[in-house]
């Protein structure tokens, strides 16, 4: 299953493929939202007439982005958290290290998958019944495409913490720690 020089297996190569292709729409969200607000605020000063609907994409789309970064986010290792135990416990103990970063990740693809099951639903009533946000008439947004961003990006969340479990044991069996 390993077709690369590094020897990582295709499916890992593939999974942050996907995490990369995830956190670069969330930085396109970013500047497209950064665009929004600057003509929104534009039209106010300038014209007197804002854009409708800049405070219901903005809150949607920060959620979005949050989850469609976070993949990359703990890939990289940039992921939030205080390492200054793990740190002290791996000078002495690089087993104790390992075992704790392991428990690390799968409370991570625990907590992820809880999120991820619990949004499923949600998910489908609003595509079902075509949820949206917004005043009629004025301006409305569909809120199943945020929901389903949530839904993809805890999945490649999830999968991340699992792969740096991979990742780890195969660092260990090479005979590093």
């Amino acid at each position: 299953m390993t077709d690369h020089a590094d020897g990582e297996p295709a499916l890992l190569r593939w999974l942050d493929l996907f995490t990369l292709v995830a956190n670069v729409c969330g930085s396109l969200l970013i500047l497209g939202l950064m665009i929004l607000i600057g003509v929104d605020v534009l039209g106010r000063n300038l014209a007197g007439a804002p854009l409708s609907g800049v405070p219901e994409l903005v809150s949607l789309s920060i959620v979005a982005i949050v989850f469609l970064q976070a993949p990359q986010a703990l890939k990289a290792g940039r992921m939030t958290r205080s390492d200054a135990l793990l740190n002290w416990v791996g000078g002495r103990r690089p087993v104790v290290k390992r075992v704790l970063e392991t428990v690390y990740d799968l409370l991570g693809i625990a907590v992820v998958a809880v999120i991820v099951y619990a949004t499923w639903p949600i998910f489908a009533r609003a595509w079902e019944r075509n949820e949206f946000v917004g005043a009629v008439g004025d301006f409305t947004a569909p809120t199943w495409p945020v929901k389903a961003m949530i839904i993809i990006g805890g999945t490649l969340l999830a999968l991340q913490f699992a792969a740096r479990i991979l990742r780890r044991f195969a660092e260990g069996a090479d005979g590093s720690v």
